[in-house]
């Protein structure tokens, strides 16, 4: 906004001389703060559909083996608390939970309001599956109609076949898996998009890309609801264990 002020000020002053200074601050402050305004609705509007799309998609592959199970619905309602939903965004997420679950839902429409918010940020892509694959999973298991359905969110969102190779990581277990080894030595190749004989200094590289990406400050800037903070810590933490699971190995 100030540069804007300046800006104002300097071509007023030019124009208009002393007087010109100040009519030409003042519209430059207006418009710094009309354009603050329109860029705070716009990121507003893409983390509250980025919320709606979630639970939609989520209802979607919850029904695509034919039924909804409890455990399904209450990894939905565990989520909710994770988020720390209010009543009101409560209702909203069980409305769009229901929404995807119906006969008629569009989900390729639905994807595309995801691809169109998370063009070119592949993190936000990411933390959008991890909810996603969180709540398919809840029942302990994968059916092939929801892994099918699974792989076309995947195709949908846009992800390239080294992200659709990480969430197949992810499928497994991943960083996440409960063995104290932590993910198999493949998946964390896979969970930071390189291949096996990659040098060092190249996974190093991916590692500090990807932890930059998937900073929760920056992905919030681009439309990650507030509520999925958490999510996204655990994102970069399932990153760090991958790495460390690679060096760890190359130390060997």
């Amino acid at each position: 906004m100030l540069f804007l002020i300046l800006i104002g000020a300097l071509l007023g002053l030019a124009i208009g001389g002393p007087i010109g200074l100040l009519v030409g601050g003042a519209l430059g402050y207006w418009l710094g703060k009309t354009l603050r305004k329109r860029l705070m609705n716009k990121l507003l509007g893409a983390q509250s559909q980025f919320l709606e799309s979630t639970f939609a998609v989520m209802g979607c592959l919850c029904k695509a083996d034919g039924q909804v199970s409890e455990d399904e619905l209450e990894a939905s309602r565990k989520l909710w608390d994770r988020l720390r939903l209010n009543e009101a965004q409560r209702a909203q997420a069980r409305a769009d939970f229901t929404r995807g679950k119906g006969a008629d839902f569009d989900l390729d429409a639905e994807l595309a309001k995801i691809r169109r918010i998370a063009a070119h940020q592949p993190a936000l892509r990411q933390v959008f599956l991890q909810v996603q694959l969180a709540a398919v999973a809840a029942d302990g298991e994968l059916h092939p109609a929801e892994h099918e359905m699974l792989m076309r969110v995947v195709r949908g969102l846009g992800c390239s076949e080294a992200e659709i190779a990480q969430v197949e990581a992810m499928l497994r277990g991943g960083p996440r898996a409960a063995d104290e080894q932590g993910p198999s030595l493949e998946d964390a190749y896979r969970v930071l998009g390189v291949n096996e004989d990659a040098s060092d200094a190249e996974i190093k590289k991916a590692y500090r890309r990807l932890m930059s990406e998937n900073h929760p400050d920056k992905l919030a800037a681009k439309g990650l609801p507030e509520s999925m903070r958490e999510v996204a810590k655990e994102r970069t933490s399932e990153i760090g264990s991958a790495y460390e699971r690679i060096r760890k190995a190359r130390a060997t």
